[in-house]
């Protein structure tokens, strides 16, 4: 059984969270919080997008051909990508709009136009496919194939997908891209061969640990307001420069080739906060955990949003506190007490007020000490 995970616990132990360095250390790329109330449709209608800030937009400039050296023309092939989240769902959602003089979708295998993704949302970094690793030695037996993007995905995405699968999973988990992991919807009015714009809207979830045995271990990835992930893509354009010597572009947004296959060459990318025109000048939110259930000794811990300059806490119990972050021991059942098993479940009112004005959270029987 070690024999398995040891290659994933030399991986994980080379390569600590806070010593990970990710390629273009000066570059840092945003993704778009949604509202929680205005996640996107895959339906690759464009218009859920409409409220993403320009500055959010990826597009044709910050790529380049690090294999071919191909210049970027704009006439021949165009693309923006929009990376979204929304918080307390741990995917991530993408739009792919793209310009191509000539599409190229009629191979059935990997020939073709492709979308690139990978995703390394903890930061692991390090190889997720065999031949990058120090230790490869050019066979690929079972034990290859299971590491094989367990730690980091990587999705080859059809431009477009006609008549097969939507992406290949570089990987020993076909099923990372298939529902509930995953979904994607497209819009084109052309034919192979013929030029036109497309539309991708997906969302995939990335995932810690991502076995070849299916998700029952799986361990889908935390996604944490205002925190780093490492992500990339890659565009593989075969048909732009098909009479050159140079065969394809490949249009890399890490400029790094081995993108593909090593998390350490991904980029930073940070899960950002609600952008302020989509919240109330103050809105009140509060969580809080037991600290010990024998003394029913209860932490709170304020989450609010905007200019806040007093708080107020009821606690259900009689009791009240204007600390922003208080500790409380209950004492005493529910000041409302509904009877039977719940008498020690309370009713917690936070009430917050600032200059622009006030706002109030309950929760009701969240908070139990029984």
């Amino acid at each position: 059984m070690f024999k398995l995970f040891a290659p994933i616990l030399i991986l994980l132990l080379s390569y600590p969270m806070s010593a990970l360095t990710l390629e273009r250390p000066d570059t840092k790329f945003k993704i778009f919080q949604f509202p929680a109330d205005m996640v996107p449709r895959i339906d690759a209608d464009t218009s859920d997008w409409d409220m993403v800030p320009e500055s959010y937009v990826i597009g044709e400039n910050e790529l380049i051909d690090t294999v071919n050296n191909n210049p970027s023309d704009k006439n021949n092939f165009d693309v923006t990508v929009k990376v979204g989240w929304v918080n307390g769902l741990n995917r991530l959602y993408f739009l792919y709009e793209a310009y191509d003089d000539y599409w190229d979708f009629k191979d059935p295998g990997l020939e073709g136009d492709v979308f690139e993704v990978v995703v390394d949302a903890d930061l692991s970094g390090g190889p997720l496919i065999p031949q990058l690793r120090d230790d490869f030695d050019k066979t690929y037996d079972w034990e290859d194939y299971m590491f094989h993007g367990v730690h980091a995905q990587n999705y080859h995405i059809y431009t477009p997908a006609e008549g097969k699968k939507w992406a290949m999973v570089w990987g020993c988990q076909p099923w990372v891209a298939e529902l509930p992991y995953a979904n994607a919807a497209y819009s084109y009015d052309f034919r192979h061969g013929e030029n036109g714009r497309l539309i991708l809207e997906f969302w995939i979830t990335p995932f810690d640990y991502a076995p070849y045995e299916g998700p029952g271990r799986a361990i889908i990835s935390t996604l944490i307001e205002d925190t780093i992930i490492g992500l990339s893509w890659t565009i593989l354009e075969r048909d732009e420069f098909k009479n050159t010597k140079t065969g394809f572009a490949f249009r890399s947004l890490s400029h790094k080739t081995t993108m593909y296959g090593n998390a350490s060459d991904l980029v930073k990318f940070r899960l950002m906060p609600i952008e302020p025109q989509f919240r109330k000048p103050i809105e009140a939110q509060w969580d809080f955990s037991v600290v010990d259930m024998e003394q029913k000794l209860v932490s709170f811990k304020d989450l609010s949003y905007g200019d806040i300059t007093s708080w107020h806490w009821d606690f259900g119990d009689g009791e009240t506190s204007t600390e922003q972050n208080p500790i409380h021991r209950y004492s005493a059942p529910a000041a409302a007490n509904p009877g039977g098993n719940y008498q020690y479940q309370y009713v917690v009112v936070l009430t917050v007020e600032g200059p622009e004005g006030s706002a109030r959270m309950s929760k009701v029987w969240d908070v139990a000490v029984e």
